[in-house]
């Protein structure tokens, strides 16, 4: 099964979270890609063409989510399981204190 996420640089489409049986793959919008100010959304992806890979959500998208107190009551509030690292960048971070913020696939396209 595949899951996919929108990710945004402050209201700009920067990529494209997704995540496989395989591992997770993020790749940068070729649009976002040919803007004059494009910005890494982490230094730990770096603009390129390419896709990134990773067996393990990349530590960028991981370090999104909330932690501690706001963890367990977004988990009790939407009923989340918390050893899906990916559901909880999805349900949790489409609003994030940061510029960057992740959005499901399917809530942008139904919008």
């Amino acid at each position: 099964m595949e899951r996919k996420a929108l990710v945004y640089y402050r209201s700009d489409l920067a990529g494209y979270l997704s995540e496989t049986d395989d591992g997770y793959h993020f790749l940068y919008d070729t649009q976002y890609l040919n803007m004059k100010d494009a910005k890494p959304i982490s230094l730990t992806l770096p603009i390129q063409m390419e896709s990134f890979e990773s067996k393990a959500l990349f530590s960028f998208f991981d370090g999104l989510i909330p932690e501690g107190w706001l963890l367990n009551v977004a988990k009790k509030h939407w009923k989340l399981k918390g050893n899906d690292r990916f559901e909880l960048l999805l349900c949790l971070c489409g609003d994030t204190i940061g510029a960057v913020s992740i959005l499901p696939e399917e809530e942008v396209l139904n919008a």
